[in-house]
């Protein structure tokens, strides 16, 4: 199916933003991925914006990587869409029976007729079935967009945690003594903070966040009533070409306001001997991951416990990459590598398995995947962490923080990094 696409000039401002993005809300889904002008984030374009699906695939997780593998394949189109932390039971024979308070689809992507490609001086319009001179009038449409300024929500919301302080810690207590037994070196233990009976704006919310966080994989995910807005700082998997790129991000460490002691926080993060170890098991436990895919020889570690700075902390991230065949199909090295080995544990299969049973929530699109495929076949997901999730339908709104459990690691420690890494979600929510 055939493409009409037109050229114009633009810099991605902070309002031409959020012209684009109110201007988007007409539609029942739309997909507005953000690097907010990172250059770690090797990103091919600035910004995308999608919207208004011409299919649609939305599924459980039953065979989901075998639907889409033939969704990309029939379409080879662009396809924005949601991978559940959940497909882990399509990969692995494993089940979710935790609370799942969202209840989103498992995965759901759909074939956009209006893409729109920032990239530092312009902006691409791709349009299927365009209608006389579409292109030029949504594009005026939306320089004459009116922002106007909502409140998050109009009703205080009160948020509640999933798990208590006290069972938090003690189920931290209960992984340590699976790691001691030898079942597993490290794994990813979250926890889910929610409310109910809430109206939210969700863009309202979206900017908040991401003026908070300004992370360089910024997402505004709506499918119908379901929202994921996404401040996530991780890359999870990016194909350009036969390129494969992953960046997984272990270790975590507060900003301070002042230069010299912000220098200090990140001088002390780099040289931690536990956050430099729970960063290395998840490197190697993702270069495995991509030992599966990858041509014989070419899985290479870029760069290993690099700290990165953001708004709210400093990560840090190592970055693998690897040489695929030109004959394996795009959505085969996601099922191969899925889920990310940064939000499970080493080894996968028995930390997944460990997860599920300490856990109080189902993760559901938390420690998933956003993304796009494009017509060629090349693909770039995050890790949908610091997010909100909201599904309007229902009024429930959740955000979910973790870390990694490894032998060295201090219960109330642990608990008082998931605290910052809530921080940002709680603070818009709070508004």
């Amino acid at each position: 199916m055939k493409r009409y696409s037109k050229t114009f000039t633009a810099t991605l401002t902070d309002t031409l933003r959020q012209q684009l993005l109110q201007w988007a809300q007409q539609y029942d889904e739309v997909a507005w991925l953000d690097s907010n002008e990172h250059v770690q984030t090797h990103g091919t374009y600035s910004a995308i914006l999608a919207v208004d699906a011409f299919t649609a695939l939305k599924t459980d997780a039953d065979k989901a990587f075998e639907k889409l593998d033939e969704y990309q394949t029939i379409t080879k189109d662009w396809l924005f869409g949601s991978l559940s932390y959940d497909l882990k039971n399509d990969v692995e024979a494993l089940t979710s029976k935790n609370i799942d308070g969202l209840e989103f689809p498992q995965l759901y992507f759909f074939q956009p007729k209006k893409v729109f490609l920032f990239s530092q001086t312009a902006v691409t319009l791709s349009y299927l079935n365009m209608v006389d001179d579409e292109l030029q009038e949504d594009w005026d449409a939306i320089l004459a967009t009116h922002v106007t300024q909502k409140t998050i929500s109009k009703q205080p919301i009160q948020i509640l945690a999933r798990t208590s302080k006290d069972s938090y810690l003690k189920k931290v207590a209960a992984m340590l003594q699976h790691i001691k037994r030898g079942d597993i070196y490290e794994a990813n233990f979250c926890q889910e903070f929610f409310s109910e009976g809430v109206t939210l704006d969700s863009t309202a919310a979206f900017w908040k966040l991401n003026e908070l966080s300004t992370p360089p994989f910024a997402t505004f995910l709506k499918l119908e009533q379901q929202y994921v807005l996404s401040a996530s700082p991780e890359r999870y998997l990016k194909k350009e070409g036969t390129h494969i790129v992953s960046q997984p991000i272990k270790g975590t460490a507060k900003r301070a306001v002042s230069p010299k002691e912000d220098a200090a926080l990140m001088l002390q993060l780099q040289q931690d001997p536990k956050e430099r170890s729970e960063n290395i098991m998840i490197t190697d436990l993702v270069r495995n991951d991509l030992s599966r895919v990858a041509k014989k020889g070419t899985v290479a570690v870029q760069e290993l416990c690099k700290i990165y700075t953001f708004e709210q902390v400093h990560q840090m991230i190592s970055t693998i990459v690897c040489e695929v065949p030109e004959s394996i199909h795009p959505v085969e090295i996601i099922k191969k590598t899925y889920p990310m080995g940064s939000m499970t544990g080493a080894p996968k299969v028995s930390a997944m398995k460990i997860i599920e049973k300490l856990e109080d929530a189902r993760r559901g699109a938390y420690s998933g995947a956003v993304g796009y495929f494009t017509p060629s076949g090349d693909f770039d997901f995050n890790v949908v962490i610091r997010s909100i999730l909201y599904n309007a339908a229902t009024q429930y709104v959740s955000f979910s923080v973790g870390g990694a459990i490894t032998a060295k690691s201090i219960p109330e420690a642990e608990y008082q990094e998931c605290l910052l890494k809530a921080k940002a979600m709680r603070q818009v929510l709070a508004q």
